[in-house]
């Protein structure tokens, strides 16, 4: 496994509409476990593969409840609207407070080429939208209420 290089905002690929992944084979899933690690090297609780210059739809999620692969997400359903802090490895060291649904379904398929569909709430909701946002050219910057320099002892999202 690599640790990765995590592209800052600013790059054009963190712009653009990812493309849907083609086919699930060993050097995506080597890519997966590549995004894991360097995700967990950055103290991130998500990472999506245009983050490491990858413009495809697929990202890792660990909020820490296990690590969670997502290729090709689709955010099927949205419910209740809560306002939080986000951060983004990214952006470092900016936080902003965002607006997401309170819970979510997404589909997607697993690194074994299933196609799921899992429920999610809380910080776990809050991640799949941003890391989803990462899939359509969006940061959490450009959707944020308000914006702020990092704290100390605060965490980058992903």
């Amino acid at each position: 496994m690599a640790i990765l290089e995590v592209i800052k905002a600013g790059n054009p690929v963190l712009k653009q509409v990812a493309k849907p992944v083609k086919k699930v084979d060993s050097r995506l899933r080597r890519l997966m476990d590549d995004m894991a690690e360097t995700m967990y090297k950055a103290d991130g609780v998500g990472l999506a593969a245009p983050q490491i210059g990858q413009s495809i739809r697929l990202v890792v999620i660990d909020v820490g409840e296990g690590l969670l692969e997502l290729i090709n997400p689709v955010i099927i359903k949205r419910e209740g609207k809560v306002t939080d802090s986000e951060g983004c490895l990214s952006v470092p060291g900016i936080f902003g407070d965002v607006e997401r649904a309170e819970r979510v379904t997404v589909e997607y398929t697993t690194r074994f080429n299933k196609r799921r569909a899992l429920e999610a709430d809380g910080l776990l909701a809050r991640c799949i939208q941003h890391e989803c946002d990462h899939l359509d050219g969006t940061l959490f910057i450009d959707i944020a209420a308000s914006l702020r320099q990092e704290a100390p002892g605060e965490r980058e999202n992903g």
